[in-house]
């Protein structure tokens, strides 16, 4: 269930100037929705081979372990945006995406699921928490994120967000996928894709109302737009980065 939004503005501008032609909010959450469904990473070859059973054992161990590194950096960039939320209410409902990857106790969470399929595809535990195999253009991409949402003002940090509308498509074809092509994974490793499908699709749908709530002049909803495209493009560059350093002969 989601909470009604606050109007938000822009502390960079707080008499910005007037703006006659926005979107309704109809038409630009469809301009949204589109955006991150044809921006969306499951269309980046490092995913299709994934998907299309073409990966190696190494080269799915890479992806793990990068993907590490993003994963539990989750939580930090949530609780960067949950202090811009104006309301007690939007800020509880905020913390759930939290608990999620922390967990409400220790061996709880998104980032131990994450940990358990690692050890399914054969990475020790340790290696994946030490973060000395990541990659340098992981580790930049997943710093600038974020350093955009603890910059960017709360519209645009919680649009950026807004790549949860794809996630449990992706998560659904992994479910599907991987024991067809990858059968040497036990089971309880994909418990990571099975959780995030009922969680993307609530974080989804409740970013997607607040941020058509807030962008009430096409200036605003054009630098939502920008937000998500970004969000967009971090997560290329990170597929960009596993993909150069899965092939052989390069490190990670």
């Amino acid at each position: 269930m989601t909470t009604a939004p606050a109007r938000l503005t822009r502390a960079a501008t707080p008499h910005p100037r007037p703006d006659s032609n926005p979107l309704p909010p109809a038409a630009f959450e469809h301009e949204l929705r589109e955006l991150a469904r044809s921006r969306y990473h499951d269309t980046h070859p490092f995913n299709v081979r994934m998907h299309q059973g073409g990966l190696s054992p190494a080269a799915l161990r890479t992806w793990v372990v990068n993907r590490f590194h993003y994963q539990r950096s989750i939580p930090v960039k949530d609780a960067l945006i949950l202090a811009k939320l104006p309301e007690a209410a939007m800020r509880r409902s905020w913390l759930r995406r939290i608990q999620d990857h922390d967990g409400l106790a220790e061996g709880e969470g998104g980032i131990e699921r994450w940990l358990r399929l690692g050890e399914a595809v054969g990475v020790d535990r340790a290696e994946m928490e030490s973060g000395e195999s990541v990659l340098p253009g992981v580790r930049f991409a997943v710093d600038g994120y974020v350093n955009f949402c603890r910059l960017s003002p709360a519209t645009e940090a919680v649009a950026s967000s807004l790549t949860e509308l794809c996630a449990p498509d992706i998560m659904l074809t992994r479910l599907e996928t991987f024991p067809r092509h990858y059968p040497w994974i036990e089971e309880p490793g994909l418990a990571y894709f099975r959780s995030r499908v009922p969680q993307g699709r609530r974080d989804g749908v409740e970013a997607l109302t607040w941020v058509t709530a807030w962008a009430r002049t096409r200036s605003e909803q054009l630098a939502a737009l920008s937000a998500l495209s970004f969000k967009c493009d971090i997560l290329w560059s990170l597929l960009d980065a596993v993909e150069h350093g899965s092939r052989p002969g390069s490190a990670g």
